[in-house]
């Protein structure tokens, strides 16, 4: 059931597709290990019970909430914005741009992942229903949440190089173009989707 879940395309999705065809494989597995130390931080904070008090409280939800549509919806422009000028700069400087832009995946993925509200609400909602709550939940809880992130990982590794090995088609300047914009549009979306939920 995770691995259904997790394949589900998703702002992690989006994010890594971008960075993988824009930096590379690199990218790619940047922006994993950036999403994967999101996914550590709401399983601690689901172990010790913050993420219970975000569910809960109203105002912290809606806070987390906007900060992560707020920042979907600025690498979705972003994304545009780039998309825009990248015809008007010389192979040169679109190679110096992707060094420089390798550095921020690590940060993309951790803040995508990290200011989604919804992941802690699955946290809350999925893994408990496998945990016997007549006994000790710490250890248990925390094993599921690990092997979710260990799943993430494997998934995000497998799907990063299967992009990278079709790269080069899809770095062809027309098939870039669509796809950049495609994954705009769909950061964009999702950014929306988050900042409209309950």
């Amino acid at each position: 059931m995770c691995m259904l879940l997790i394949i589900l395309p998703g702002p992690d999705t989006a994010v890594s597709t971008k960075n993988t065809l824009v930096v590379g494989r690199v990218g790619g597995l940047k922006t994993m290990l950036g999403s994967c130390c999101g996914l550590l931080i709401h399983t601690f904070a689901a172990v010790v019970g913050l993420s219970a008090i975000v569910v809960k409280s109203a105002y912290l939800f809606a806070a987390i909430k906007y900060v992560g549509a707020v920042y979907l919806c600025y690498l979705g422009i972003k994304t545009l914005w780039a998309m825009r000028n990248l015809h008007k700069q010389q192979l040169e400087d679109v190679e110096e741009s992707n060094k420089y832009t390798g550095h921020s995946c690590f940060k993309q993925g951790f803040l995508t992942n990290v200011t989604n509200p919804k992941v802690a609400v699955f946290f809350l909602t999925f893994l408990p229903q496998f945990v016997d709550g007549t006994g000790n939940t710490f250890g248990p809880f925390l094993m599921m949440g690990l092997i979710y992130t260990g799943l993430t990982a494997l998934w995000f590794v497998f799907y990063v190089y299967l992009l990278d090995k079709i790269s080069a088609f899809m770095k062809k300047p027309k098939t870039k173009m669509v796809i950049e914009g495609l994954t705009s549009a769909v950061l964009i979306g999702f950014g929306i989707k988050l900042a409209l939920e309950k």
